[in-house]
């Protein structure tokens, strides 16, 4: 197996206009997705503007990942809806982080890089990577795909334990 890169924290911060699966709602919930690890924010229900606020962990082992994600419409009595689908690439936030050794920010909160909606990613806004008080994080709203309508915002934060600070 790889070696670990480092840990990433995605928080998924909450949904925006998506899409009905119901009468005039839905119950929606995310699957997030890194490698072969996968993650599930609980069902908020009867709501198209869901905040979950919930941390999902994961192993980082591959600087070229993928984090995807699918949202679901929970149905008690047949197969859950599709809500459409997004992903991004960590390669920008993990490329931040190296530069972050060579320039040494520590403390406080600098702005390293903009990730731009393009047709490679599913960004719907102007993303900053930023190094807050020694972490990088990015705060990133995604565009779901394959779906009528609906955007989800993630913090994501790349812990690298070759960057801790030693006792």
């Amino acid at each position: 197996m790889a070696e670990p890169l480092g840990l990433l924290r995605v928080t998924v911060v909450q949904g925006k206009k998506l899409a009905i699966r119901d009468f005039k709602t839905s119950d929606p919930y995310v699957i997030v997705k890194l490698g072969n690890q996968s993650a599930k924010t609980k069902v908020i229900n009867n709501c198209l503007n869901p905040v979950w606020n919930e941390e999902l962990s994961f192993t980082l082992t591959d600087p070229a990942a993928l984090l995807s994600l699918e949202v679901f419409d929970k149905d008690r009595f047949k197969a859950d809806d599709k809500m459409g689908h997004a992903h991004l690439s960590l390669q920008p936030i993990i490329s931040v982080s190296r530069l972050r050794h060579i320039i040494r920010v520590s403390s406080g909160e600098t702005t390293l890089r903009k990730v731009l909606p393009d047709s490679d990613n599913c960004v719907s806004r102007e993303s900053a990577i930023s190094c807050v008080n020694g972490e990088v994080v990015q705060s990133v709203w995604l565009r779901l795909c394959a779906v009528e309508s609906g955007e989800i915002e993630l913090k994501i934060k790349f812990i690298d334990p070759s960057a801790q600070p030693s006792q």
